[in-house]
């Protein structure tokens, strides 16, 4: 039988968790540097990112973040109030966030106005193609895989590094004086919100996965786990790289040139 969690050390100390969280975390480090280092970051940080391909990822992250608040919801339906630990601590915090995510997809659409990019188009254009596998693969784990393996995926994996490359952005201030003086708080208010400094849930989601897997897990579930959240950083990084085509292609052209 799996030996009861409980954190007793900082809510945002890795050493807070059982040493199992630990390598699983260290064994999908490159995969999450592919999606935090990424080249998009620094065209953004920079202030030299286009405008097609600013609206490529406004459109093609767009359904990531419109149904995050769903698959909460799918975890949500996972829990039973009573039955664990884990499912109580679960359920208070998913009830607890779904509505946050909401307000969240709101400041989604204002970064994406204040980018240059009309909310219509977020709303209803065709996103490139490839730019919905992080969104597919969400639907996927959080409607079909164990509750420990959806909040893994999403809450901990998505968000975490959301929180990563955000604060990076967000710290910028070529980033900021890039976008129009008047609306710029409101613009930078989706990256004010997930910047890593300010943003505990991955944290909370990783206590909640090791309260539901307990301090001892069976390695085949441990090592599920770590694909689920190793999938969640590959399928961010191929979207990023569908949303960067065209500017792949001029670097291309003037390097040929």
């Amino acid at each position: 039988m799996k030996a009861q969690f409980e954190r007793t050390g900082s809510l945002t100390e890795l050493a807070s968790y059982p040493q199992w969280a630990q390598n699983m975390i260290a064994a999908c480090e490159p995969a999450r540097r592919s999606v935090r280092d990424h080249a998009m970051w620094d065209l953004m940080s920079e202030g030299r990112i286009d405008h097609q391909t600013m609206r490529n990822f406004m459109v093609g992250t767009w359904s990531l973040i419109e149904r995050f608040p769903s698959f909460m919801a799918q975890n949500l339906l996972k829990t039973q109030y009573g039955r664990s630990p884990g499912d109580n601590l679960a359920r208070r915090w998913l009830v607890r966030n779904i509505r946050v995510e909401q307000n969240h997809a709101e400041y989604w659409l204002d970064w994406a106005e204040g980018s240059g990019v009309a909310r219509e188009d977020v709303l209803n254009a065709r996103p490139p193609r490839g730019t919905q596998t992080a969104a597919d693969w969400c639907h996927e784990v959080c409607g079909r895989d164990t509750l420990a393996a959806g909040i893994a995926a999403t809450s901990y994996a998505i968000e975490g590094v959301t929180g990563d490359w955000s604060q990076k952005v967000y710290d910028s201030v070529a980033y900021a004086q890039s976008l129009p003086e008047k609306g710029r708080k409101a613009t930078l208010r989706w990256l004010q919100l997930h910047a890593a400094y300010d943003d505990t849930h991955p944290w909370e989601a990783l206590e909640i996965v090791c309260t539901l897997m307990g301090t001892r897990p069976a390695p085949e579930q441990v090592e599920h786990v770590r694909e689920c959240i190793a999938r969640s950083y590959t399928s961010l990084h191929y979207g990023l790289e569908r949303c960067m085509v065209p500017q792949l292609a001029e670097e291309i052209g003037e390097r040929a040139a």
